[in-house]
């Protein structure tokens, strides 16, 4: 192994340390209760995402290397599938894909979705480990922690404005510290994998120039990232232990103008960003989700079916006008997904922003296209002093002569307005009908007291 005498213990190899000694019992009952919700969402999603085309089409990729036992060593299982067929960084592919696939999986307000990272990493590891549920649930949130920190120290939106797609660049950190944790790597194997995980962060919001499929790579892309660079490191493969504060290609500085390393380490132990995780109660980008929240309130307060002759402005911060403030042109799903303008247009015709509402003949429906289109969006300097740390937006509506408006500061999902476990057992529910839901639930959120196979067997019972 390299010598270690001369590497500067900075934040890489402080956090490093931290992810190589985290224990079970150093957790919150409130993070261990997260990251059990974290399974159950992750997986939910990764079984609707499981039958969308994307998906089916990284696994055709992923499967052909069947013939050749070298390649296939059968470490993991497939999310929707009874058996393992895969190794462990392929498996975390696809089912990364697949819990990405439909814009339903968690988010964060560091701008990011970990649970479509993490899990998937996660679970295929603990299933060739044969990982205990306390192990499983100490890597989930040294995953979650490392993604979150890592983001804030970039500064989100500022990392964001550059074009990168947050899940994409600093996804594989957090798959590397799960399976670190994972595969028990000390403080320098740990370092190398964050170091050998950074290197190979990638995402850029390019997508949404038509609306491609390259999004929903991002999330499956980290988690094999991450994966490999645990692998690797484990095997004294090594990786640079100053990967976010060097000055010549250092992430930190390479992917944002404002970032602050401090923030990285900053209560390490002490405050756990994974509480603040945010779960999505509506199929389509997160930063929508109070517009969406607002646009339902008015509905209510006015009345359905909606009067499609009424105006109706919504007020934009910087970033999500950016983002999400486009004019909306039928495309794909995720053209849609992305859109402020459609699912505020499809909150307030159909009351809810789900699968239904991205189905090509929903999506190229006239009546919603108008709608869309009239829309008036403005930009509101106030929410840019909100947002990332809240995820507010407003919309108002022409109601009898007046103006009435909602504004939202925390959408559904937050953890100002959150989702339980009950909550997301409905979802998973409502996107699975077929599934035995309730039973994958039990596992889910009592994860200490049963195994990973029992859980993707139960998974796979949803396609057999």
């Amino acid at each position: 192994m390299p010598n270690n005498t001369n590497t500067v213990h900075g934040p890489t190899l402080t956090l490093a340390t931290w992810i190589s000694q985290l224990q079970y019992h150093q957790i919150p009952k409130r993070t261990l209760e997260v990251a059990r919700i974290a399974i159950l969402d992750t997986v939910g999603c990764g079984i609707y995402g499981y039958c969308t085309p994307w998906a089916d089409m990284m696994l055709r990729w992923a499967r052909k290397g069947d013939n050749n036992p070298s390649f296939n060593t059968g470490e993991a299982t497939i999310w929707g599938e009874s058996k393992k067929s895969m190794r462990v960084a392929d498996a975390a592919l696809v089912n990364g894909v697949a819990a990405h696939a439909f814009e339903l999986d968690d988010y964060h307000n560091s701008k990011l979705h970990a649970g479509a990272v993490v899990i998937p990493a996660v679970l295929a590891m603990a299933e060739k480990l044969n990982s205990d549920g306390q192990a499983i649930l100490t890597a989930i949130v040294a995953g979650y922690e490392t993604m979150i920190r890592t983001s804030i120290a970039s500064n989100p939106s500022a990392t964001r404005l550059r074009g990168w797609h947050i899940t994409g660049i600093y996804g594989p950190f957090a798959a590397a510290a799960a399976c670190a944790s994972l595969l028990r790597l000390n403080p320098e194997q740990t370092a190398w994998a964050l170091g050998l995980a950074g290197t190979q962060g990638a995402g850029t919001w390019a997508f949404n120039a038509d609306g491609t499929m390259s999004k929903r790579l991002h999330a499956g892309k980290a988690a094999h990232s991450g994966v490999l660079a645990a692998e690797l490191a484990s095997m004294g493969f090594s990786g640079p232990t100053q990967i976010y504060e060097y000055q010549d290609g250092g992430v930190l500085r390479a992917f944002s103008d404002a970032s602050n390393p401090a923030e990285l380490t900053k209560g390490l132990g002490e405050v756990w960003h994974t509480d603040t995780n945010s779960i999505k109660p509506y199929a389509c980008c997160g930063s929508a989700h109070a517009y969406i929240d607002a646009a339902l309130a008015l509905r209510a307060r006015t009345g359905a079916p909606w009067d499609t002759k009424r105006r109706v402005k919504v007020g934009l911060s910087t970033v999500v006008a950016v983002q999400c403030g486009f004019d909306y042109t039928p495309g794909s799903a995720l053209n849609a997904q992305m859109s402020v303008r459609y699912v505020v247009a499809a909150a307030l015709l159909d009351g809810q922003v789900l699968p239904p509402q991205f189905t090509q003949a929903r999506m190229t429906d006239p009546v919603i296209i108008a709608l869309a289109a009239q829309l008036e969006c403005e930009h509101d300097p106030k929410l840019d002093e909100l947002y990332p740390a809240h995820f507010a937006g407003w919309v108002s509506v022409e109601h009898q002569s007046n103006w009435i408006r909602e504004d939202i500061l925390n959408p559904k999902g937050s953890i100002d307005n959150p989702v339980d476990a009950s909550g997301v057992t409905e979802k998973f529910r409502g996107i699975n009908p077929h599934s035995p839901v309730d039973a994958i639930a039990q596992v889910a959120l009592h994860i200490e007291q049963h195994s990973v196979g029992e859980l993707l067997q139960l998974a796979g019972q949803h396609h057999s």
